[in-house]
């Protein structure tokens, strides 16, 4: 698929050199430090020394005051508690955190996992019915309840106090919970907006143990489940996640909880644990016991401190998670075919599928996955409880909340942000809703958010790099949303002769690159998919390449490594 490379526009001159001088770094990095906003020594003292301290004060946070006190209460009258979220990698954290922190002091609580299949997402009046039935007399829900009005109508009835931590957009109306914690709120002063669901609940112990003498060192060792929710619910690595992901690293590698230790074994994982590491290969687990059979086992892992058991139920996530990789896979191509074969799908500007039989657990996955093939907005449905209910997935740019909200007339619920969505319809509107969300698209879709974007921070010449240009480019690390891995371009380089294809499938190439200013040194590299360009490669024309800077390390020895995003000739670009 043909990608349109962008270079970001150069940081201001002056304020480069000023920060060259400062800091004594080469031009170029700190002109990547302007781009992401450090404009001085103290900014930058900031951004790559992170510290605790700088954590904001959780009772800034409407409502907070409200929450520690009902919690206080309920622990002092020795009122059951139930603890409860949604079944995705943010949900299951902030359980598996309030739920370990509580235990520590209090034993009279519970938590719930709704099942993805018979109750959905959010909170349900099944799980309401669950804490009323086991004599609970305060829910906290975690991830999820900002738009459960008519829910949190139904649990007062039944005489159950809510505090819903949550972190999505709210609806027009706030529900009357005992205390809403969520800092997209109107009226919430919280000064960062983008915490993750598990983030969330972190302020929450961090309030509830500024009140009763906790003292906060205590509360670091959740911090490994407030990274991996960081990371796995694609929040910007900006502010506050920036420092919550940088020491929740820090626990990863260095002291992990039983169970999260357990799934970074079975994820052979034998290196530094980084966020990539989390999104590719420990969130997936986790998220796999929600997908195929329940999401209690994640939090039973995560909570596990006996060491067999972890054990054993981290090879029971795994086992769930080669399950869901070979059904996503199959209706993938089952997906892609329906497509291909339908003039109707090749020639729109949107995709939406709908198959009663599809597993719904990775539909989300498999709408990522099209949207490798066919670049736009993606609407995967499947049959669930009667209705049609399904994930969306967005491209660079294109707000798919709002068109699914032009089609909400259409809708039983909708939820969700920018990027992905759920939502849930009748069978019989599932035609109406394909041709509503088509005409929402394609009039408000510009035509190059149709073609994937490669955006690129600057050019670069192969003699800039070396280790120590990449041993300061690895601090900018944790990379994620709004800090994103540095892509650099550069132009007319040669391979030596030595490019193969590598992989099972034979996808992959692997090149030995050299430049006019690198001589005869060289520089090895990885272009994952990319194995089609060999021929274009050996025939000695120069090719432009844009990448990212790695460190590979390979029988304990270790090399900068280029991983190649993208090849074109060098007369392509000009």
């Amino acid at each position: 698929m043909e990608k349109n490379w962008i270079i970001k526009e150069a940081g201001d001159n002056v304020v480069v050199k000023q920060l060259m001088n400062s800091l004594d770094v080469p031009q170029s990095l700190a002109n990547l430090m302007v781009q992401r906003g450090i404009t001085n020594f103290e900014e930058a003292r900031s951004f790559f020394r992170p510290s605790l301290e700088n954590l904001h004060d959780p009772f800034l946070m409407k409502d907070m005051n409200m929450a520690v006190d009902r919690i206080s209460s309920a622990i002092y009258k020795n009122e059951k508690i139930l603890i409860y979220g949604d079944y995705d990698v943010d949900g299951t954290t902030s359980v598996a955190l309030l739920y370990a922190f509580l235990r520590n002091i209090y034993p009279n609580i519970d938590f719930y996992i709704p099942d993805r299949y018979k109750e959905g997402y959010g909170i349900s009046s099944k799980g309401i019915d669950y804490a009323h039935e086991t004599n609970c007399k305060l829910m906290i829900t975690l991830d999820c309840g900002i738009k459960a009005v008519d829910k949190i109508k139904y649990a007062s009835s039944l005489g159950l106090d809510v505090i819903i931590c949550d972190h999505h957009l709210p609806g027009s109306t706030i529900p009357e919970a005992r205390a809403v914690l969520d800092p997209k709120q109107e009226g919430c002063n919280y000064p960062f907006k983008d915490l993750s669901g598990c983030g969330v609940g972190f302020k929450l112990i961090q309030a509830y143990s500024k009140v009763n003498g906790i003292p906060f060192e205590e509360l670091v060792q959740y911090l490994d489940l407030v990274a991996i929710s960081i990371a796995s619910d694609i929040v910007p690595l900006t502010g506050e996640n920036r420092i919550l992901a940088h020491f929740g690293l820090l626990q990863l590698n260095e002291n992990p909880r039983m169970g999260i230790a357990k799934i970074i074994k079975d994820s052979e994982i034998r290196k530094k644990i980084t966020i990539e590491d989390i999104v590719f290969k420990i969130g997936p687990r986790i998220n796999a016991a929600g997908r195929m059979e329940s999401g209690n086992k994640a939090v039973e892992l995560m909570i596990s401190e006996d060491g067999l058991l972890a054990a054993e139920m981290s090879r029971e996530i795994g086992n769930c998670n080669r399950d869901r990789r070979s059904v996503d896979r199959n209706i993938t191509t089952e997906a892609l075919r329906m497509i291909s074969t339908d003039p109707r799908h090749v020639n729109s500007r949107t995709t939406v599928l709908f198959n009663s039989g599809w597993h719904k657990g990775v539909i989300g996955i498999v709408a990522s996955r099209l949207i490798e093939t066919y670049y736009r907005p993606t609407v995967i449905l499947t049959e669930s409880n009667g209705f049609a209910t399904g994930s969306a997935r967005s491209v660079t740019g294109y707000d798919l909340y709002q068109a699914i909200e032009a089609c909400s007339d259409l809708l039983e619920s909708f939820g969700g942000h920018m990027y992905a969505a759920g939502l849930t319809m009748k069978k019989e509107n599932v035609p109406a809703f394909i041709q509503r969300f088509e005409e929402v698209v394609s009039n408000t879709i510009m035509e190059e958010q149709l073609v994937p974007q490669i955006l690129i921070d600057m050019e670069l010449d192969f003699s800039d790099i070396d280790k120590n240009f990449y041993r300061i480019l690895e601090q900018f690390q944790p990379f994620g949303p709004d800090n994103l891995a540095p892509v650099f371009m550069t132009r007319k380089v040669y391979d030596t002769g030595m490019g193969r294809i590598v992989g099972q499938s034979a996808e992959h190439l692997k090149l030995d690159l050299c430049s006019e200013s690198t001589g005869t040194s060289s520089i090895p590299a990885i272009a994952f998919g990319q194995g089609n360009m060999l021929p274009v490669i050996r025939e000695g024309h120069p090719i432009d390449i844009c990448y990212s800077i790695e460190m590979n390390e390979f029988k304990g020895i270790r090399n900068l490594q280029l991983n190649i995003r993208d090849i074109r000739p060098s007369d392509a670009t000009g």
